[in-house]
């Protein structure tokens, strides 16, 4: 079972992932896939969330938003935007050098449609490059 570490920061209105290398190629094969539900490691505690779903949609593009009733991320969009998506999360969890990828909307954006939650995602081998 794969489980992430899911934060969601209340003044910058981000949410920030941490996951092993392991866990970040499962959710990036669950974004190509298109489904699934990634489990949090910390328990449900004042801005934690539960949880990453992923979904099919029919798109265009892909919509990150917090369904704040589950507290859960929820992760929808057309395949093709989320193949993007799931390159970006692959090579977070290949990359061996350390840092953190910043994924949130801006206009002409390739793949994230305007209102998607913005997202931070932590390397397995930490948050500043080694190299």
């Amino acid at each position: 079972m794969l489980l992430v570490r899911l934060v969601s920061d209340p003044v910058f209105g981000e949410v920030d992932l941490t996951a092993s290398a392991e866990e970040l190629a499962g959710l990036a094969s669950a974004v190509t896939e298109g489904d699934g539900f990634i489990g949090s490691t910390s328990p449900l505690a004042g801005e934690t969330l539960a949880g990453i779903e992923v979904r099919k949609t029919a798109g265009p593009g892909v919509r990150i938003e917090l369904d704040a009733s589950r507290q859960v991320l929820v992760i929808s969009g057309d395949f093709g935007a989320r193949a993007i998506l799931a390159d970006n999360l692959q090579a977070m969890a290949t990359a061996e050098t350390g840092g953190h990828l910043h994924i949130d909307y801006f206009p002409e954006h390739p793949y994230l449609v305007e209102g998607s939650v913005p997202i931070v995602v932590n390397s397995p081998h930490g948050g500043l490059p080694t190299r």
